[in-house]
């Protein structure tokens, strides 16, 4: 590892397949090196090897059909020839990856690091340079549910009773429509004084018994007596409530509280800065987590969540920095709270919690792996984006994000077709995460992106409703089962990756970066050491070809042995293309299908 000063200089630097020439000049630097893949840059929807684009590294909110823009953005690369960067700035930098050349723009005072090794050497030095990352329980490894439409105690109760209909197992809930949808802190419908001058409620200031949450303690506990693990939603605004909205009176007192005593980020001229119009939220305030008073307050008023029990947040939003004229507590500006933003907040959640619980965040910066979990955002029910959330999982984990999942099938527009969804559970079995998520019935922006008619849920029984299509969750049920039996293993690698600085989910190139064809795979990866997984992201076809890299494979489903380097056809009969190395615990269980 080196570092590159801000004082204008040209020197040369040696890596594995030769010596790279470094030029910098203030703003500009040149990297001249022979490269055949650049990996990494955060989480990249649009291509997972660079070479041949240009790169602006910026966190950016978009919903769906993300393309070259990015919730979690990371100034930082590395490339199958054993080099590797880090900008080390959260202002907005751009690279372009040319043939034989690289070019970086970046702030004339950001210091450079340079990195030469393996794949795996370059990310762990990256890694290292924030802190080791941060392991989940053992019980963020088993599926997950999730639909917004689940806006009462009855409604969500309702969802571990269908489990057990269904003979599903599942280790996490999360709520999203738990709130009264201005504070996203207190329970809808619930009675309470409000508190002014940003004081905390406790659980006995609430009266829930006439809410549409009459008991949501009591629930917690019988969750947890089922074996799930309760996530609620959250968004770091003071909401703007909208002209159609009764007034919330708690959150009017906690927007003039923090615009009284700047708790929330500023404008230059000593007032609120809001979201602009257009965006998410527009004119809502923003709270500032560099003020150690801001996150006092904020998280006191949540305080009594734990008390009842949650085991974590699912932390949305994040992407709130439009300008760069803005002001922060701790003196910084907008130049770097566009990108860093993302990283103060899920941190501050990350003190809030504490161990034994998560956080499952989409937006985030360099670093980002200090937190728990991360997940791709917001994607529409159709197949390109399928094949788009793989590619910003393979480059989330060559940017050092250890644990990652996405919605099976996207959570947006009408309900996936039954192949679609078939395909994105089979690859979801097979990710550090397994989700299923909704938006809204009838979408959450209807106007832009009509949601489709009646209960959007992305459940299998719901699916199997809509398409007539009984026996659909028998055979989905498969793949949850097959999810339990892998979470030993899942467990165990977890513990492995974050002791090693490994990501669990990892492109070919990071095992294989001499290997011609593992530089430009963008549809297999490693799960661990020992499971490669290809998923099926052609409509309606249940085989595709493989690539296995050298050493033996054997398929995880019938057994069959294969020889490494080369190209094989695999799939079919209802089964994903997965195999695993000869010496594998795995081979002791039963996967059959």
């Amino acid at each position: 590892m080196q570092k590159i000063g801000r004082e204008k200089q040209h020197r040369f630097i040696p890596y594995p397949h030769g010596e790279a020439e470094i030029e910098r000049d203030g703003a500009a630097m040149h990297i001249r090196l022979s490269y055949g893949g650049a990996y990494g840059m955060g989480e990249k929807y649009d291509f997972f090897n660079q070479k041949g684009n240009t790169v602006v590294n910026r966190v950016e909110e978009k919903f769906c059909f993300q393309g070259e823009k990015t919730y979690c953005a990371a100034p930082f690369f590395w490339t199958d020839t054993g080099f590797g960067l880090y900008v080390d700035s959260c202002e907005t930098t751009s690279f372009s990856f040319g043939e034989g050349e690289i070019s970086v723009t970046l702030p004339e005072e950001a210091e450079v690091i340079l990195f030469t090794g393996s794949p795996e050497e370059i990310v762990r030095e990256y890694m290292g340079l924030f802190g080791k990352a941060a392991l989940p329980p053992d019980w963020a490894f088993e599926p997950w549910i999730s639909a917004n439409r689940w806006n009462t105690q009855a409604e969500a109760e309702e969802q571990l009773n269908k489990l057990i209909k269904y003979d599903f197992p599942a280790g996490v809930i999360v709520l999203e429509a738990w709130s009264d949808e201005a504070t996203f802190y207190i329970w809808n419908g619930a009675k309470y004084t409000p508190v002014p001058d940003g004081g905390a409620m406790r659980c006995e200031d609430f009266d829930f018994s006439s809410s549409p949450w009459p008991d949501p303690k009591g629930m917690i506990d019988r969750f947890h007596k089922a074996g799930l693990h309760l996530l609620l939603w959250q968004v770091p605004v003071y909401k703007k409530q909208g002209g159609d909205e009764a007034l919330n009176a708690q959150n009017e007192l906690d927007r003039e509280h923090a615009a009284a005593e700047k708790l929330c980020v500023m404008n230059r001229d000593g007032t609120p800065y809001t979201i602009p119009e257009g965006h998410w939220f527009s004119g809502s305030m923003v709270p500032d987590f560099t003020n150690a008073r801001t996150v006092r307050d904020w998280f006191g008023k949540r305080q009594y969540l734990l008390d009842m029990g949650v085991d974590g947040f699912k932390t949305d939003g994040g992407e709130f920095i439009y300008r760069e004229d803005v002001a922060f507590a701790d003196g910084t500006d907008g130049k770097t709270g566009i990108n860093r933003y993302s990283r103060d907040y899920t941190a501050s959640y990350k003190a809030f919690v504490g161990e034994n619980r998560i956080l499952f965040s989409r937006a985030g910066f360099a670093g980002q792996h200090l937190l728990p979990l991360h997940w791709a955002g917001d994607q529409q029910s159709r197949n390109g984006e399928l094949k788009s959330v793989l590619r910003a999982g393979l480059s989330a984990a060559a940017s050092g994000i250890l644990f990652w999942g996405f919605d099976i099938a996207g959570f947006a527009g009408p309900l996936p077709s039954p192949d679609l969804y078939r395909r994105a559970t089979q690859m979801a079995c097979f990710c550090p995460v397994m989700q299923w998520h909704s938006e809204p019935d009838g979408g959450q922006f209807r106007e832009l992106m009509p949601g489709g008619e009646g209960n959007n849920e992305r459940s299998p029984w719901n699916m199997a409703a809509a398409y007539e299509l009984p026996e659909f969750p028998d055979e989905m049920r498969f793949w949850h089962k097959l999810r339990m039996k892998l979470v030993p293993y899942l467990s165990k690698t977890a513990r492995e990756c974050v002791e090693k600085s490994r990501p669990m989910m990892r492109p070919l190139v990071y095992d294989w970066p001499e290997d011609r064809y593992a530089v430009g795979c963008d549809d297999e990866f490693m799960l661990g050491d020992d499971l490669l997984v290809a998923p099926l992201l052609e409509e309606n076809r249940e085989t595709r070809q493989v690539y296995l890299p050298r050493g033996e494979w054997i398929d995880l489903f019938d057994r069959k042995s294969y020889v490494g380097g080369q190209i094989v056809t695999a799939g079919g009969g209802g089964r994903l293309p997965v195999f695993i190395r000869p010496g594998s615990a795995l081979l002791k269980i039963n996967f059959a299908k």
